[in-house]
């Protein structure tokens, strides 16, 4: 078969064998996850297009009570629609994250009306990839991708945290990114300052409420082709689709592990913490030739 030829989803078969090298993915039984969050109380956010679509018709089917969060009702209301129609149940929460006020009363009205949340899925994302230099007069840039990668998350839980906590029952699946295990990229100043920010917030509060059997697993998603990527030309790179995404979404409500994240980042970012000005000229030099 010719290497280039588009398999059945639209992917050459070289792309789709080097995604499986790079990005193996680990896809639960149906029975797994079914057990896992069957009659559970499972909070999405960013949960009307691209991996939190793909996760919450995913846990849905499975059996879980979805919350779904984000912008648009519209769009919001045909996911549900969608989970119901397989035999599910949905709710339906818009929101605009980066309000703060209205995230704190989100949370509040969550839990009047349910009474309790399991799961969070903190899926809602803000990609920007602008080089410094055309950065100067665009500090939006920097507050925007604060706002919704970091602060919105942060309001949202601090609302959550202390009934999970009382229950002492919960769990908190974070979408963070590969971006953050390998050496900082050029281009990318406002999305992995803004990442790397919940990522620290969360790993430092799962030291605190881990004793009271909340837990959390953060994901460090490599490249998935969605509408929040498509801005960037990742064309002919290895990614993932959006339901293999949804597969690792789902390896993490079931075993819950500490982290998921690519085989090969643990080797570069332990040469990057030995090795950081190496590392820092490698990225310097690429982003020089153009190839960053």
């Amino acid at each position: 078969m010719n290497e280039t030829a588009p398999t059945r989803n639209g992917r050459p078969l070289s792309e789709r064998v080097a995604t499986r090298l790079l990005y193996p993915t680990s896809r639960p039984r149906e029975k797994s996850l079914h057990d896992a969050v069957a009659g559970q109380i499972v909070l999405v956010t960013g949960a009307s297009h691209g991996i939190g679509k793909a996760s919450a018709r995913k846990l849905g089917a499975a059996g879980a009570i979805m919350l779904l969060v984000a912008r648009s009702a519209e769009d919001l209301e045909a996911v549900a629609a969608d989970i119901r129609a397989a035999g599910g149940t949905a709710h339906t929460y818009p929101l605009d994250i980066t309000d703060f006020d209205a995230v704190e009363r989100l949370g509040r009205k969550l839990l009047d009306e349910h009474g309790h949340i399991d799961i969070v899925v903190n899926n809602a994302g803000k990609s920007i990839r602008r080089s410094i230099a055309q950065s100067y007069d665009r500090f939006h840039d920097y507050t925007r991708t604060m706002d919704v990668n970091y602060l919105g998350p942060v309001r949202l839980l601090l609302t959550l945290l202390p009934s999970m906590r009382e229950r002492r029952s919960g769990h908190i699946v974070n979408i963070s990114t590969w971006g953050l295990r390998i050496p900082p990229a050029p281009r990318w100043s406002a999305y992995y300052a803004s990442k790397g920010a919940f990522d620290c917030w969360l790993r430092s509060v799962a030291t605190e409420i881990g004793a009271d059997n909340v837990t959390t697993t953060t994901i460090y998603m490599p490249l998935v082709h969605t509408r929040m990527s498509a801005p960037t030309d990742f064309s002919g790179v290895p990614g993932l689709t959006t339901a293999e995404a949804a597969d690792l979404i789902g390896h993490a409500v079931t075993d819950r592990p500490h982290e998921i994240t690519p085989w090969w980042t643990g080797p570069i970012q332990a040469f990057s913490d030995v090795a950081r000005g190496s590392a820092h000229r490698f990225m310097a030099r690429a982003f020089k030739r153009g190839k960053a």
